[in-house]
């Protein structure tokens, strides 16, 4: 059941103005929340790196040498699987409305710009694509024309459809759950040791781009909506925050961990496979929620690593595509067929993390963007960007 990912600053009256263009200055909680989930979504990327795709969903399908790497595996399930994937939709999602605001601001065309502008995500993401087939960049373009539509809905609105979007595919995981065969499976549950091993059936490979789909642009539906009620932008009080966090806690986390209870009660057969799967996505949206509330509560206090953590976030695509090199490189070919188990995968993340903090904002104190985002720039707006500083 896997679905892996990535990444995506405000509507005119939402933030402070340049005086000198009349549009919004870049918000750096945006930025400190998307360098939190292009570190997070390693840990789960990492595994689709280093071990068979069955171990990705199913705990039990490999790199558990050790209580350690079981250790590391439950909690990577509870708290990062789905939950990172989330953040990067739901601020891709206040990136397109962003977008657009600014778009218009300065007397161009918003829409037009905007699908040019996600064509060319869509053709990055194809690129990636040829290397990896857990990319997301494709998803998201493919959902970007969606979010312009509803970028002016209400924000209830926004919120409830969004939330009804992203869990369509934990409802048809529901649903089915009970007329599904160990067999249609196949390898997204079972590793190759084992005798059910086959393709995903097209009915399964059906619900699970549902899912990928639905998740990736509900969630940006809920991103626009929490931004149009300046929750993104880390502008209301901080009771409210914590309200947030603790009503998002207290609704995702249970969930999250009965699909989990369900999974491990059962030794992880084939029959529970959908039934844990969707209790647990139906945790994402709340967990989410709250995620981006600590991390605002958070930025309230000074920190030394809120720096290099927004200029993570600033270089978030490249900092993406980076961690697919460095991860295909080191995990899946180096370590090719070297039993790698949790812990070790672990230790490579942590390694990649200790680069990328150390490398941006190196690079943001010399040049304006991240490489791979300035050619993205510079490509939307079909004229050279300025490049250093």
């Amino acid at each position: 059941m896997q679905q892996r990912a990535v990444p995506a600053s405000v509507s005119a009256s939402a933030g402070p103005l340049d005086a000198s263009a009349g549009v919004p200055q870049r918000i750096d909680r945006l930025d400190l929340i998307r360098g939190v989930a292009t570190l997070g979504i390693l840990i789960m990327n990492s595994v689709a790196f280093g071990l068979d795709d069955a171990a990705y969903s199913n705990l039990e399908q490999g790199g558990n040498s050790t209580l350690l790497d079981t250790a590391i595996g439950v909690l990577a399930r509870v708290f990062v699987d789905q939950k990172m994937m989330a953040l990067f939709s739901l601020l891709f999602g206040v990136g397109i409305v962003i977008f657009a605001d600014r778009a218009e601001a300065k007397g161009r065309r918003p829409v037009l710009l905007s699908m040019w502008r996600n064509l060319l995500l869509f053709v990055i993401g194809i690129a990636h694509t040829i290397f990896w087939d857990g990319d997301i960049l494709t998803v998201y373009a493919v959902c970007a024309p969606f979010v312009l539509l509803a970028r002016k809905l209400p924000a209830a609105v926004l919120l409830v459809a969004g939330t009804a979007v992203a869990n369509l595919g934990a409802i048809g995981a529901l649903l089915v759950n009970d007329g599904t065969t160990d067999a249609e499976l196949g390898d997204a549950w079972f590793s190759g040791g084992s005798d059910l091993v086959g393709e995903l059936s097209a009915g399964l490979e059906g619900l699970l781009l549902l899912d990928g789909f639905g998740r990736a642009l509900g969630l940006m539906l809920v991103g626009v909506g929490l931004f149009r009620l300046r929750v993104v932008q880390g502008t209301r009080s901080e009771v409210e925050y914590r309200r947030l966090v603790i009503g998002g806690l207290a609704i995702g986390l249970p969930l999250s961990i009965a699909g989990l209870i369900v999974h491990t009660s059962t030794d992880w057969a084939g029959s529970s496979a959908l039934l844990g799967y969707g209790i647990s996505t139906l945790g994402t949206v709340p967990i989410a929620i709250a995620y981006v509330s600590i991390i605002i509560l958070w930025a309230q206090r000074v920190h030394p690593l809120h720096d290099r953590l927004r200029a993570v976030g600033r270089m978030a695509l490249t900092n993406y595509l980076t961690q697919t090199l460095i991860g295909l490189l080191v995990l899946t070919f180096a370590f090719d067929d070297a039993g790698l188990d949790r812990m070790t995968i672990l230790a490579v993340v942590v390694l990649v993390w200790a680069a990328q903090l150390a490398w941006s904002p190196w690079w943001l104190d010399r040049f304006r963007f991240g490489p791979v985002e300035w050619l993205w720039r510079t490509a939307t707006y079909r004229s050279r960007q300025p490049f250093r500083r």
